[in-house]
């Protein structure tokens, strides 16, 4: 097993589509790779898949040891780019020892994982047995964790390979929940007097809504609110439309207004464009702002409707609410204002997600974002929560992976708890006692065009888990 190898199937997984919820090509892919290795394998009718290697000769009595990946990806590409995740290949370039998608997401979040264990599967490592779990939907709401049932792998020690930090290993995991508002207001048609306008936020960088959420980077969203807000009295919103995926925070945003005062307005937003590049010159230097005169067949809110939502968005919790008062610079609580969609007019649907290493501030602060929609008379419901991964220092795998990183690269790793969520925090929850870790290689901008893999970093990642499955006794 090596990092090229690694690398030479995760090329190949970049053209498999694998969008959350629509994970049958991988299923599929998975499947016929343990066929024509001769391996055991079974899926579940979640659509979790399970490879089984038997162990080496004279390994028959090591431990059962369990890879786990996620076949999905979080699908976003910049505005204006035309990729279709359904059935497009990813491209990617290879520049300056990184591996780089730069108009679309990688999926190196887990596709490289989901390579790691592929890799060793056909390799000549001596260990003892090996089970391979791939579970779907772990980006919108660990389906597939949910889901598992007792039985379907018989492993007592899990390794994890969603991890984003070579060097790094991960030993807890913060809980989550989405909370998603909904409202409607009347709308009539756009006086006379009025012009449409269209705002246009883009550029920003965006990012992991747990990994990034500390970073302060610009949410689109929350920034047209501002602008939008700061006009209450003198704006009718027709559309705001903005960010995507929960677990995302929101790059881009557009707006349409009614205004009796067209030229005065666009002035306006370039000058607010010219201050948020001030404002975010280190996090999001490529923010741009644009407006043009516009249309549309919708009618607008009233002034008092389009001053309701716009507060209610601009007072929504986003970043960072505590940081752990027990790990020197882990995030304890975020929340994520994630997007706002119109399914039709007058029509808005709100998502945002909130995480915390702490059930009860993982509670307060979902009830923050449900109470700020309330009070404009949204209805609000909390969707899919994950409870977290409580760390265990005394960990028998943990040290046998910081026995292994010391000795092959001589230096201590670090050792951490993660404040995005894993499935780690629901294996526990549904098998107590699991004994449980993570690592993986170093990759940034997951979640977001631009997303990228130090590829140097997965020599490393290789290095150490063919060592640990092989020395695991």
């Amino acid at each position: 097993m090596d990092a090229n190898r690694v690398l030479e199937i995760f090329k190949e997984i970049t053209t498999i589509p694998r969008e959350s919820g629509h994970e049958e090509p991988m299923t599929a892919f998975l499947q016929q790779f343990a066929a024509s290795h001769g391996l055991g394998c079974k899926t579940d009718p979640t659509g979790n898949v399970l490879i089984t290697k038997s162990a080496a000769p004279g390994k028959e009595k090591v431990p059962t040891l369990v890879l786990q990946a996620h076949q999905d990806m979080v699908c976003e590409k910049n505005a204006g780019v035309k990729h279709d995740f359904a059935k497009d290949p990813i491209k990617y370039v290879i520049r300056d020892g990184w591996m780089i998608a730069e108009d679309t997401t990688l999926g190196a979040d887990d596709g490289i994982g989901i390579a790691a264990c592929l890799a060793l599967l056909e390799s000549d490592c001596r260990c003892g047995k090996i089970e391979c779990l791939f579970t779907i939907s772990e980006e919108t709401g660990m389906d597939g964790a949910e889901n598992l049932r007792e039985g379907f792998f018989e492993g007592k020690t899990l390794i994890n390979l969603d991890s984003e930090d070579e060097g790094q290993l991960f030993i807890g995991c913060a809980g989550g929940v989405n909370t998603e508002a909904r409202i409607s207001f009347p709308t009539e048609p756009v006086p006379e007097a009025m012009r449409l306008v269209r705002l246009d936020i883009s550029g920003c960088m965006g990012g992991h809504s747990g990994d990034d959420i500390n970073k302060e980077r610009i949410n689109a969203v929350q920034q047209m609110a501002r602008f939008i807000y700061r006009y209450r009295k003198g704006l009718r919103l027709v559309s705001f439309i903005g960010g995507g995926k929960p677990n995302a925070i929101a790059r881009e945003c557009t707006a349409i207004v009614a205004t009796g005062d067209p030229d005065t307005l666009m002035k306006d937003f370039a000058v607010f464009g010219t201050m948020l590049g001030s404002e975010y010159h280190v996090t999001d230097p490529d923010v741009t702002t644009g407006s043009e005169l516009s249309d549309s067949e919708w009618g607008a809110l009233s002034f008092e409707d389009t001053e309701k939502l716009t507060a209610a968005l601009v007072a929504c919790p986003h970043g960072v609410y505590a940081m752990s008062q027990d790990i020197e610079g882990l995030v304890e609580t975020s929340s994520n204002l994630a997007s706002v969609k119109m399914p039709e007019e007058g029509s808005f649907v709100i998502r945002t997600s909130q995480r915390s290493s702490t059930m009860s501030e993982r509670e307060f602060m979902a009830g923050r974002v449900s109470a700020t929609f309330r009070l404009i008379g949204a209805e609000v419901e909390h969707l899919l929560p994950y409870p977290g991964w409580r760390p265990n220092m005394d960990s028998k795998i943990l040290k046998v992976c910081a026995d292994s990183y010391r000795r092959l690269f001589a230096q201590e790793p670090e050792i951490k708890a993660i404040h995005a969520g894993l499935e780690c925090g629901l294996f526990l929850d549904k098998f107590p006692g699991l004994d449980m870790i993570s690592f993986g290689p170093t990759l940034r901008g997951v979640h977001a065009p631009g997303e990228k893999m130090e590829l140097a970093s997965l020599v490393k990642f290789t290095a150490l888990l063919e060592d640990v499955v092989c020395k695991f006794e």
